[in-house]
C-alpha cells in the first residue's frame, strides 16, 4: 500500500492527465504539490518506476512524460469489523483488505461490513460494506458510525432543540436523541458504500 504522499502524487498526475489530456511537466507537478525543488520530483518518479506505478514515456513534443499504469495500483483498504444498531463494532481478529475505488484510498480510511437496514432510505443495506474517514467532530447531516455509551450505530448526524440526535433512514427504527449524560463519541464520518454480488 502506497504511503499517503506518493498516493498524493499518483493522484496529482492521474487527475492531471484527465483534465488535460497530457501527462504534467516537472514543473507542473512541482507547481501543483508545492514542492519547492525538481530533485523531489525525480524522486518520487524514480520511487514510483520502481514499484511499477508510473513509467516515463516520450511525449507528443517528443520531451519525456509520465504514464500512470492503473492496473498496478492497489486500491484496497482495511476492513475493520461489523457496525450494527445497537451493539459494539464487532472487530475482526483477522484484517482483510476489501477493492475500493481510488478516491476512497487515504490512511484514515476503513471499511466496515452493515449489519441491519436502518439506513437503508439511503441506499445502505444490510450487507453493504461503507468507506469510513476518521473524523472526531461530525457535521449536521454527515451519515456517521457513533458509538453511544458503548454501543455503535451508524446513522445521519443532526442537532436538535436538546443536543444531538442520530437519524435512522428507516420509518421502523426511532430517533436516537443523545442527552448530556451519554457518552457519545464519533468514530467516523462515511464516505461511500458499496456491496459484492456474488
Amino acid at each position: 500500500m502506497l504511503s499517503p504522499k506518493k498516493q498524493k502524487f499518483v493522484d496529482y498526475i492521474k487527475c492531471f492527465i484527465d483534465e488535460n489530456d497530457r501527462p504534467p511537466t516537472f514543473v507542473e507537478i512541482m507547481s501543483g504539490l508545492g514542492f519547492k525543488s525538481l530533485g523531489t520530483i525525480n524522486w518520487y518518479i524514480v520511487e514510483l518506476e520502481k514499484e511499477g506505478l508510473i513509467e516515463r514515456v516520450k511525449g507528443h513534443n517528443g520531451k519525456r512524460a509520465l504514464s500512470v499504469l492503473e492496473q498496478n495500483i492497489v486500491n484496497k483498504l482495511p476492513m475493520l469489523g461489523l457496525v450494527a444498531a445497537g451493539m459494539p463494532i464487532e472487530v475482526f481478529e483477522n484484517v482483510e483488505y476489501v477493492d475500493v475505488p481510488s478516491k476512497y484510498i487515504h490512511n484514515e480510511n476503513y471499511v466496515l461490513k452493515v449489519d441491519g437496514n436502518s439506513m437503508k432510505n439511503d441506499g445502505i443495506l444490510d450487507g453493504d460494506f461503507v468507506v469510513v474517514k476518521k473524523i472526531k467532530v461530525a457535521q449536521p447531516g454527515d451519515t456517521v458510525v457513533a458509538v453511544v455509551n458503548g454501543e455503535a450505530t451508524l446513522k445521519k448526524y443532526y442537532l436538535g432543540e436538546k443536543g444531538v440526535e442520530l437519524h435512522p433512514r428507516n420509518e421502523h427504527y426511532n430517533i436516537i436523541h443523545v442527552s448530556e449524560d451519554d457518552e457519545l463519541y464519533i468514530q467516523g464520518q462515511v464516505l461511500g458504500v458499496f456491496r459484492e454480488y456474488n
